[in-house]
């Protein structure tokens, strides 16, 4: 008869078996491996999608931007265009050249011009009409909505034939009117003096709907809640506006300043439609001269350097609005 021992029974070793872990610090390291293997996929998935939109923007917009750069330091010209490499590199001459130019430094005054009198004008009546349609208009809202904004959605050769009809002195509609009252009707854009005014008008008219539907929904996102506080403290309808409505509005009143500058600063259709930069340059922009300069005389390096000029100019007033207007919409 057989006698049982006090030891304890050994545990029997598992053998590994097939796609099982030899040891137990395999498990992380295998999660590691296979969590680093599927970040893998997903990145290249993510490039094999972003390929074609690359390609274009490498083609379409690096490649013509960074040719542009290199070309406003050579004589680019129509005999370059078959032989690029053969243009001479000149230095900084194009851009000297620019600052003795008395067209180019009339056209950088057209265009200062031209934002300084049409930005504020579009975003004061852009929020004005946003507020009548927000708050002070209660029927027939929509209507007045899409034909605020129909402007904005309208190309510009027919933008361009309305207001040459109603523009015209002879025909036109207002010149009609200065007719019936015995008055003799200006000739605006054959005018030095109310060509750019009539197109500053034409920019703000088609470009007030934009401003408007950006203001519509900054107002729309403003807490109701703060406007009953204001008035069960007794604040008027124009103190509700400046001191809440206003103050609200700031980060879209940033918005909405800047990508209007950043529009009028390439103001380009306006002018070459509607008057060729007539008369005697009156109307001639910074961007309708670089095209004159690039596609009608052929001077591509030194319309290549007015580019980056404006290019400067455009990022610097840029700069200087976000920083002025920056710290208020804290």
């Amino acid at each position: 008869m057989s006698t049982t021992t006090g030891k304890a029974a050994q545990p029997a070793k598992v053998q590994a078996g097939p796609g099982t872990s030899a040891s137990p610090a395999a498990g992380p390291q295998g999660r590691r491996g296979r969590k680093r293997a599927s970040m893998g996929v997903q990145n290249a998935a993510g490039w094999l999608f972003s390929t074609p939109f690359l390609v274009l923007f490498t083609v379409f917009m690096a490649f013509p931007i960074l040719a542009t750069l290199l070309m406003s330091f050579t004589d680019f010209g129509l005999r370059n265009v078959t032989h690029p490499l053969d243009a001479n590199f000149i230095g900084f001459e194009n851009y000297v050249n620019l600052f003795s130019d008395d067209k180019f430094l009339k056209s950088l005054f057209n265009t200062a011009y031209f934002v300084v009198i049409g930005v504020p004008l579009t975003i004061s009546l852009g929020l004005v009409a946003a507020v009548l349609l927000n708050n002070g208009i209660d029927r027939a809202r929509t209507f007045f909505r899409v034909g605020f904004y129909a402007p904005v959605v309208t190309t510009i050769v027919a933008v361009a034939v309305v207001w040459r009809f109603v523009l015209d002195p002879s025909d036109g509609l207002i010149g009609g009117l200065f007719t019936e009252v015995g008055l003799t009707p200006p000739d605006f854009l054959g005018s030095e003096t109310l060509a750019m005014p009539s197109m500053i008008a034409m920019a703000v008219w088609r470009n007030l709907g934009t401003v408007m539907v950006l203001f519509i929904a900054g107002l729309q996102a403003i807490p109701t809640e703060v406007r009953e506080a204001a008035k069960l403290d007794g604040a008027g309808v124009w103190h509700e506006f400046r001191r809440i409505t206003v103050p609200l509005l700031r980060p879209t009143l940033l918005y909405a300043t800047v990508i209007t500058t950043i529009g009028y600063l390439n103001v380009f259709e306006e002018p070459f439609v509607m008057t060729q930069g007539g008369p005697s340059d009156s109307t001639l922009t910074v961007s309708l001269n670089m095209y004159r300069e690039g596609f009608n005389f052929f001077h591509m390096g030194y319309a290549s350097a007015m580019a980056y000029v404006l290019f400067v100019v455009i990022m610097g007033i840029t700069v200087l609005q976000l920083r002025l207007l920056k710290d208020n919409t804290k």
